[in-house]
């Protein structure tokens, strides 16, 4: 079930077909457990077509570890949004080292939209949405343009909007497959302490859910994950993966990942 790129065609076929498909490979393998997932995702159904999404957060290290064992080279993309905690790349840089990854990419926003849009720096104070959709959006569209799927690390204990995550789901024209989606907290505990996993330095300061510095602080006893990111705002979402239909997704009342 190998797969092309897909480009948008103008009336939606593209984005059926790879909704036919995500339903098919979550109907027979959505069950398997997450590194039967990324080996059949890698040799079988996307060879040379898919790549990972990887914040290098809070437990990146979970699925990052296993892509590892299955293929180094896999291309991993990293938003480097110009606004992340100097910890997340010096965090980034070791983890990649320990694993052994060999394709790390940094993806970056346009300077000519940055300079244009928030010259200052400052726009996540007025706009969250604007300031994630030029750091964030604009450039995960760029980087998941060549491959026809690529994974995350989503999960659905995370927040109330990734509930009904599912393994294979469609993103617009392409699959985003989401190997760890029906782990639990003590699963992925387990798995960092098992397999001796570098942590990001934040979490031992209460940092659950790592993104941009000035969209991020700790959790609090007894709050969700992700209730650290815009912490006083709906908004619960970056939009970085998008909706099935290819439309970013931001705000609370939508299924979406950061």
């Amino acid at each position: 079930m190998a797969v092309n790129p897909r480009q948008p065609d103008g009336n939606g076929a593209s984005s059926r077909a790879a909704e036919d498909e995500a339903a098919a490979l979550e109907a027979r393998y959505g069950w398997l457990e997450p590194e039967t997932v990324i080996e059949l995702a890698v040799d079988r159904f996307f060879p040379g077509q898919i790549a990972a999404v990887s914040s290098f957060g809070a437990d990146s290290a979970v699925l990052l570890h296993m892509i590892a064992r299955i293929d180094r080279s896999l291309p991993v993309l990293f938003l480097d949004t110009g606004k992340h905690f100097d910890a997340t790349i010096d965090y980034r840089d070791a983890l990649v080292s320990d694993l052994g990854l060999t394709s790390v990419v940094a993806v970056k926003p346009d300077a000519g939209t940055v300079a244009s849009v928030d010259p200052a720096g400052d726009l996540h104070k007025t706009s969250p949405d604007a300031c994630c959709h030029i750091r964030k959006v604009e450039p995960m569209a760029r980087a998941v343009a060549p491959f026809g799927a690529w994974f995350t690390g989503r999960k659905r204990f995370q927040a109330a909007t990734r509930q009904g995550l599912p393994t294979f789901e469609a993103a617009g024209e392409r699959v985003r497959v989401n190997p760890l989606a029906s782990w639990t907290v003590d699963d992925i505990k387990n798995y960092l302490y098992t397999n001796n996993l570098r942590r990001h330095p934040l979490v031992a300061y209460g940092y659950l859910s790592i993104g941009c510095q000035p969209c991020t602080s700790p959790v609090r006893p007894g709050q969700s994950v992700r209730s650290g990111r815009w912490a006083g705002r709906a908004k619960t979402e970056c939009g970085i993966h998008f909706a099935a239909d290819g439309s970013i997704m931001r705000m609370s009342g939508e299924i979406g990942a950061g």
